[in-house]
């Protein structure tokens, strides 16, 4: 018997959920909160390596293979300019709009249909599936629900009221496209700079552009007025005592985006009830410093469509949450400590200029995170 999914949420976890659902042979309806779909929306973000496998499981590799651009080291500076270490970072690093349309497009390509204006406000189980309701007053039915619904999940506390509130990182987040510029480095390569006052990041694409972010220290969960405080003239004076390209970059961008804060959940104790369950940044949002955050939802997809392959509802959730439980929140940890790292204070910064060169050079040799990276997920091993 067919079963039918209620997919919340039209984000990137939403429509690859939705893709890798119907390929276990399930029924699929997505629902997006917002009018609109994300066109243009959004910074950009990056796709390691582990999660460029798990979209060929899904035969969606060649749909970003044209997107954005392959990024495949990182070098790390100290603000007088210092290299400190080049890191392997095998990824592929795209805007999120970019993203976000072509997966939604594929989606409907693949037969699934997309309802926006879909806000949920709460669901329960009737008889043997599950009822959404929605803020516009109407409802929908289906076997089972997924909440692919975010940070802010409204499924995440449908399925425990006292699921734990998002943790604040200490850290910020603007960025924007620089135009015009010409900075050092190689097409691809990420460049991180551990300012005296504030870590920024930076890559040259192909076509000369530079895609760049900046991570301010707040060590208190900030108010829309600190957000707003963070313009391209207070970034400037951030970077004025630091060596780098940073202030010449923003100055050569049409549209800083305006700040957000960064969370993360450490863990989350219930993913599933009986007919509910969440997946992506919903059940385990780590820090976007984990670069994993769009590869972790999209294994996500996979494994919880594997699992209702070949189980029915309650054992494959069951089942889902056993194969990814450990795995993402050490990968959430992971996020955390190299968070930690961007805003240490005068000590920590003379430690880490100390000991970083050396640790990183043990992680290369060592292969110490082989387990994130290398991780593959089979389609056709039964669960």
């Amino acid at each position: 018997m067919t079963k039918d999914a209620l997919i919340i949420g039209g984000g990137i976890a939403g429509p690859v959920t939705a893709m890798a659902l119907r390929k276990a042979g399930l029924g699929v309806r997505l629902f997006e909160a917002y009018d609109r779909g994300s066109d243009g929306v959004g910074a950009f973000l990056t796709l390691a390596r582990n999660g460029l496998e798990a979209l060929k499981v899904l035969d969606l590799h060649d749909l970003v293979a044209h997107l954005g651009m392959d990024t495949p080291e990182g070098v790390m500076v100290n603000a007088k300019g210092r290299e400190l270490a080049v890191i392997p970072q095998p990824s592929r690093t795209l805007r999120r709009g970019d993203l976000y349309r072509a997966l939604r497009d594929e989606a409907v390509r693949r037969g699934v249909s997309v309802e926006y204006g879909k806000r949920l406000t709460d669901a329960a189980s009737v008889g043997g599936g599950v009822q959404a309701r929605f803020e516009d007053g109407t409802t929908a039915d289906g076997a089972l629900l997924i909440g692919a619904d975010g940070l802010w999940s409204r499924t995440r506390t449908i399925i425990d009221p006292a699921a734990p509130r998002p943790r604040h990182l200490g850290l910020l987040n603007t960025g924007g496209f620089a135009e015009g510029v010409r900075v050092p480095g190689r097409p691809g390569v990420s460049h991180f700079v551990f300012g005296r006052r504030c870590f920024f990041g930076y890559l040259v694409h192909p076509d000369g552009g530079v895609w760049w972010f900046a991570n301010p220290a707040s060590p208190k969960e900030p108010t829309a007025a600190d957000l707003a405080a963070v313009t391209p003239s207070a970034l400037m004076e951030l970077f004025r005592d630091d060596a780098g390209p940073m202030r010449d970059i923003i100055a050569a961008t049409p549209h800083v985006m305006p700040a957000w804060n960064t969370y993360d959940l450490p863990t989350v104790p219930n993913w599933s009830n009986s007919r509910m369950v969440i997946v992506g940044d919903a059940a385990h949002a780590t820090s976007p410093s984990s670069g994993q955050g769009a590869s972790m939802a999209i294994e996500d997809a996979v494994v919880l469509a594997r699992s209702l392959r070949d189980h029915d509802v309650p054992d494959a959730f069951a089942v889902y949450e056993r194969l990814r439980r450990a795995r993402v929140e050490r990968i959430v940890a992971q996020g955390k400590r190299n968070g930690d790292g961007k805003a240490p204070g005068p000590v920590g910064a003379y430690l880490r200029d100390l000991f970083l060169p050396v640790v990183l050079r043990q992680v290369a040799k060592r292969g110490s995170l082989s387990w994130m990276y290398d991780h593959r997920i089979t389609w056709d091993e039964s669960v």
